[in-house]
């Protein structure tokens, strides 16, 4: 905090990986936070995620980093297979060339292990309150800040504070537009995890070594890594779906799963060996409606502009967010709305790039006939280390270089 600004009071509505962020990264500044989480507890949703180091950097920077790793993997390389007979397309170091040339580690990790060690790291500072079973339901913006309506067990509360932090997701109150952003997008993500070395009925060479691999079709792709330090692997299938409910999961019939996958016999045969499966609809929220009021709101993560996991980028994006703002408000002091300006003028077109990047890599994981032809032959082509070069303004990122 600035010497000529005064400690603000941020409200923040969401306890997932942007608003815990957020609420560390704000009083580590020295300002006052409370975050309201409408969930009655913090329980083990979601499976895993992949940190790139522009996300990492961040955490190291928060003192996030040192807890989540002993939980986390560190992949060697992001391989690119063909699905049916699952010839190796292509490879992009990780490890220590990655901590080499991007300054920080690239980490994979289960959601729970990571929003539990926010949650440690936020309790180690004064002035921080986080509120579960409070659903945030309205907002009232005046001259002095902002006012939210809480809903605490049918109880109504009020919080009044400087700035209200809306990281609340793809189907965000906070965001005013009844929810007309958000869209499906026609894409179903399916997701479980699997113990290493117990019986499931396919070779353990599909999921063996610390490797991210990313299975390619042009009707689905898979991902597999491991995640609980190299214990378990997270898988994830992008197949073609439907609505299912306005809710982020549901449980699934493994054996729907592999009819999907039957052209790929090895992927199928995974996919029935691991068990149960959770089915995630994929929805977007459109990033060009506003994600600040001058007067004190302000969206981060999927709340602003929730993408597809093709870039693998969701969680880092809502990281990155989280630090931005709160480094912003800083520099600026107590002028607010120069603030929120200068985070939605520096973020836009860093989305922007993420979701056109994301874009091309459905276009090409999903190639067909003699794109796909095309599709390997230049990758076969190109070096490990040109590959890698392709992700230097990505994983390289810093936010201490950019500007307003």
């Amino acid at each position: 905090m600035t010497a000529e600004s005064r400690p603000k009071t941020i409200l923040i509505a969401g306890a997932g990986m942007a608003g815990l962020t957020s609420a560390i990264a704000f009083a580590a500044r020295g300002h006052s936070v409370r975050v309201f989480e409408k969930a009655p507890r913090l329980e083990e949703v979601g499976a895993g995620l992949q940190l790139s180091p522009n996300a990492t950097k961040i955490l190291d920077e928060l003192g996030v980093l040192e807890l989540v790793r002993p939980a986390s993997a560190r992949p060697e390389a992001i391989v690119l297979r063909d699905a049916y007979g699952l010839k190796e397309i292509a490879r992009v170091p990780l490890g220590n060339f990655a901590e080499k040339r991007w300054g920080a580690p690239y980490l994979t990790v289960h959601r729970a292990d990571l929003q539990s060690a926010l949650v440690s790291r936020l309790r180690r500072e004064s002035g921080v309150e986080l509120i579960t079973g409070a659903h945030v339901r309205d907002l009232a913006i005046h001259s002095k800040g902002a006012t939210l309506s809480i809903d605490e067990g049918g109880r109504i509360l009020e919080a009044s504070g400087d700035l209200v932090v809306g990281a609340d997701g793809v189907w965000s109150t906070l965001r005013g537009d009844e929810g007309a952003r958000q869209s499906f997008t026609g894409l179903t993500a399916w997701r479980t995890t699997i113990r290493r070395g117990e019986p499931h009925g396919f070779s353990e060479g599909m999921i063996a070594g610390d490797v991210v691999t990313a299975y390619l079709h042009p009707r689905f792709h898979m991902v597999a890594y491991p995640i609980r330090g190299g214990a378990a692997v997270n898988l994830v299938a992008i197949t073609k779906g439907t609505r299912i409910a306005p809710s982020w999961s549901a449980g699934a019939d493994s054996g729907e799963l592999a009819r999907d996958l039957a052209v790929a016999p090895g992927l199928a045969k995974l996919a029935e060996g691991a068990g149960s499966w959770t089915r995630w609809p994929l929805h977007v929220v459109d990033p060009r409606g506003p994600w600040i009021s001058e007067r004190g709101i302000a969206l981060i993560g999927d709340a602003a502009h929730a993408m597809t996991p093709f870039a693998a980028q969701g969680a880092a994006m809502a990281i990155e967010d989280a630090a931005v703002i709160a480094g912003l408000v800083d520099r600026h002091g107590d002028d607010l709305p120069a603030a929120l300006a200068a985070y939605e003028r520096q973020r836009r077109p860093r989305i922007a790039r993420v979701a056109r990047r994301g874009a091309f890599n459905r276009f090409a994981w999903h190639a067909a006939g003699p794109i796909a032809i095309g599709r390997n032959l230049v990758l076969a082509m190109r070096t490990p280390e040109r590959l890698a070069a392709d992700f230097d303004w990505l994983y390289g990122w810093d936010r201490t270089t950019a500007k307003d």
